[in-house]
């Protein structure tokens, strides 16, 4: 098989099934209706969209002390511009991208945000309305695109590579970014025939300090993916195709010291409206894994495991002919496609139904693979130390819900540790909402968990955001360190440290 051909003739055949299929009519909240839900409920301000394209810098005010030797950079994505002309998108997913920096050094922090000007935050800006095909919402008479970068949002995660940062989304390039000042300097080709290919929210860095990545073929119309590896300093490896059998959606992946791990959950499409819109998740089939030897990036040796659906996975280790790999398991299938719908569009709604920690076990001698369900409900975002050791279970950290909230969402952080049976969980407050917790190692340490972490808050009650810093050893200590701003932003979804 020519793969540089056959890369080509999915991109042009599949460009407009990105994101979505034909426009049949709009499903569009209404502006109005949010900011009436909004005066109700102040907690939605999480999905309001931002005030400007650029905020900061901004001077936060500390409480407490930055830990001694701390200092570098978070960097956020999230989307953050829902609304244009009367129009308010439905799906958290679609909003255009904003990344945020939060600065830390010389006993200060400093945040700052702004907008990634992608083309099509660009032309809409200009035109004055959305016009562009979006993930979960269908929008009327949207321009014809060429390619996916020109419905790229760049609004979900960013990752730091050498010492360049891109600001990335799920569908199509990376978009590289000005460290300090977070200007889009544009998107990346990382070799001229892949120009567009989509590179995906969750690379992984491997402990030579190389990325993997990988991009999803699958859902532009054909079946495969394109498993990307980049070297430490940002130039690429390879970037290799491996078929898979059928369709299938992920959005991110697993990773073990030898080999790459990738579940597709099998899904059905409808005809008419946008990408989620179409797409359902078939829980009557089982789900397709693929395990992926790095020395030969185009093949793998695939498992079939029960129905499960899942955005976000923990660690992956390897130990006595067996794979364990840790993700998030959404009970609700039909509210995965669509988290917090109610929200965007002004209502109350419904608490998310619960989430469960489990374990996927695939045996490499036997070939067989099953489920196991660990003590960690009600969680998302999990992260964990990658110096943790290849053969042995990773301590996760991620947001959850505990105690009274006004809101939802999360408003706490846990510890999970399932192999020793160790829980501990910070409650941030009634009226705060708490995001993604970032490991960051303590300056001069190898230990594995000895370091931070890092996350941000929204403080609804009092109109401000923030940030926080625990001691990853010590999390229900609560945190060492907090810093505000003098207003809020919309809820993101990922992050990275880069240490100065």
């Amino acid at each position: 098989m020519n793969r540089r051909r056959f890369l080509l003739d999915l991109l042009s055949a599949s460009a407009a099934l990105a994101v979505a299929g034909p426009a049949t009519r709009a499903f569009a909240g209404d502006p109005a209706q949010f900011a009436a839900g909004l005066e109700r409920h102040p907690w939605m301000a999480g999905w309001r969209q931002v005030s400007a394209e650029a905020l900061g810098p901004t001077r936060a005010t500390l409480e407490g002390r930055l830990p001694d030797g701390f200092a570098g950079t978070l960097y956020r994505n999230g989307p953050a511009w829902f609304e244009r002309d009367g129009f308010r998108y439905e799906h958290w997913f679609d909003g255009d991208g904003m990344v945020h920096g939060w600065r830390f050094g010389d006993g200060r922090v400093v945040h700052r945000g702004r907008m990634v000007a992608t083309p099509k935050f660009e032309r809409e800006k200009t035109l004055g309305r959305f016009a562009t095909l979006a993930a979960g919402t269908t929008v009327p008479n949207p321009l014809p695109i060429r390619n996916n970068d020109d419905a790229n949002t760049a609004n979900t995660a960013v990752t730091v590579i050498g010492d360049r940062l891109f600001a990335l989304c799920e569908a199509g390039s990376a978009f590289e970014l000005d460290p300090d000042s977070l200007a889009t300097l544009g998107p990346v080709t990382w070799r001229p025939d892949l120009a567009a290919v989509p590179f995906s929210a969750h690379p992984l860095v491997d402990r030579d300090g190389s990325s993997w990545n990988f991009g999803s073929i699958a859902m532009m119309g054909g079946n495969g993916l394109l498993v990307w590896h980049v070297n430490a300093r940002g130039a690429l490896i390879s970037a290799d195709v491996l078929e898979t059998p059928e369709p299938g959606y992920l959005h991110a992946f697993a990773m073990t010291d030898r080999h790459l791990v990738f579940m597709l959950i099998p899904v059905d499409f409808g005809q008419g409206g946008s990408f989620f819109d179409r797409m359902r998740f078939a829980s009557s089939r089982a789900c397709r894994v693929a395990v992926v030897d790095k020395a030969t990036p185009s093949k793998a040796r695939w498992f079939e495991t029960g129905f499960t659906t899942a955005y976000h996975f923990g660690d992956a280790f390897e130990r006595r002919g067996r794979i364990v790999m840790r993700t998030v398991q959404h009970l609700d299938p039909d509210e995965a496609r669509s988290p917090m719908k109610a929200a965007m569009q002004g209502h109350d709604g419904q608490s998310p139904k619960p989430t469960r920690l489990v374990e996927l076990h695939l045996d490499l001698k036997s070939g067989k693979a099953h489920w196991e369900t660990l003590a960690g409900d009600g969680i998302e975002f999990p992260l964990f130390d990658a110096r943790t050791r290849g053969d042995r279970p990773a301590r996760l950290y991620a947001p959850t819900r505990a105690g009274e909230s006004s809101s939802p969402y999360f408003n706490a952080v846990a510890m999970l540790d399932p192999e020793r049976g160790m829980r501990e969980v910070h409650r941030y407050g009634r009226d705060i909402l708490a995001e993604e917790h970032v490991f960051v190692p303590r300056r001069g340490s190898t230990k594995p968990d000895d370091g931070w972490l890092v996350g941000t808050l929204l403080d609804h009650a009092r109109g401000r955001s923030g940030v926080a810093i625990l001691d990853a050893r010590r999390v229900a200590a609560g945190p060492v360190a907090q810093a505000w701003v003098p207003y809020t932003f919309p809820l993101g979804f990922h992050g990275t440290f880069a240490a100065a």
